[in-house]
């Protein structure tokens, strides 16, 4: 799948968040999928095959990572480059963006099961010693975020570190330098997961936006492939321990009563 396409197509971006600039000749990486989040398809040989045929009709490279069932009567909930779609069975017809349940008043499309299942088993194949994790001794609740050091929400957010913490939040930080493979912002994080004191190196890069050049064998193009994989488009891009994607920056409270919410829902059934 090109970038560029992807983002025509598919693209949307947090108010809260530091946008990504689309790639020159929208050419990116693409990170190796764990066979477990290559999910099972519809189990229909005859739906899959117009779905795959719709998809190579927007695009040469679209492929499929994800069909399963849809809420809508006729439709397959399909799974693009981290992003939801809907295609009708015959594949003539594409929706996308929200799908909204009146009755119940509830948005199905950010509740989709296939989405967050895709996105949690692909955020779960980085090892935490991949991660720069700040936690609290017994946490509650666990975030995983794509951040880079020159985004502003990114510096805010890490600013709050301290308080997200107090709120019984942990934040496993992953790599995703939104300017790109290659730019400077990537080489700095390069630094930050090369130094001795990882989380230290990182506080000073997104305080200071100053950073000791190192090199190493490290896992940021790794994460950044895989950000892209779960449809990262700006940092930071924050994930529930589900899959859940919570949006970009949010206040320590707010952020704990968004998780609150969360896990209320999942107790009661709600996010089927």
């Amino acid at each position: 799948m090109t970038r560029l396409l992807a983002f025509a197509l598919l693209g949307s971006l947090s108010l809260s968040a530091c946008a990504q600039p689309a790639a020159p000749g929208g050419a990116t990486g693409k990170a190796a999928e764990p066979a477990a989040a290559k999910a099972a398809s519809s189990g229909d040989a005859t739906v899959d095959a117009n779905i795959d045929k719709a998809l190579k009709q927007l695009g040469p490279q679209l492929e499929a990572d994800y069909i399963g069932k849809a809420p809508l009567p006729g439709f397959r909930e399909v799974i693009v480059g981290g992003q939801l779609l809907y295609i009708s069975d015959d594949g003539k017809y594409m929706l996308q963006g929200s799908v909204i349940d009146i009755a119940n008043r509830r948005d199905l499309s950010q509740t989709s099961s296939g989405l967050r299942n895709y996105r949690k088993q692909l955020i779960a194949s980085v090892p935490r010693t991949e991660r720069i994790v700040f936690a609290p001794p017994n946490p509650k609740y666990t975030l995983s975020v794509f951040t880079d050091v020159e985004c502003g929400y990114c510096r805010k957010m890490h600013s709050e570190i301290a308080e997200y913490n107090r709120q019984g939040i942990a934040v496993e930080y992953l790599a995703f330098p939104r300017m790109g493979l290659g730019s400077q912002d990537h080489k700095d994080m390069i630094s930050v997961w090369c130094a001795s004191d990882r989380r230290k190196a990182l506080t000073d890069a997104k305080t200071s936006g100053t950073v000791a050049a190192k090199d190493c064998t490290n896992p940021v193009a790794r994460e950044y492939d895989l950000g892209q994989r779960v449809g990262v488009t700006g940092t930071p891009a924050v994930f529930a321990a589900d899959g859940t994607q919570l949006g970009g920056y949010l206040p320590p409270a707010q952020m704990r009563a968004a998780l609150d919410k969360l896990g209320a829902a999942a107790t009661a059934g709600g996010m089927k």
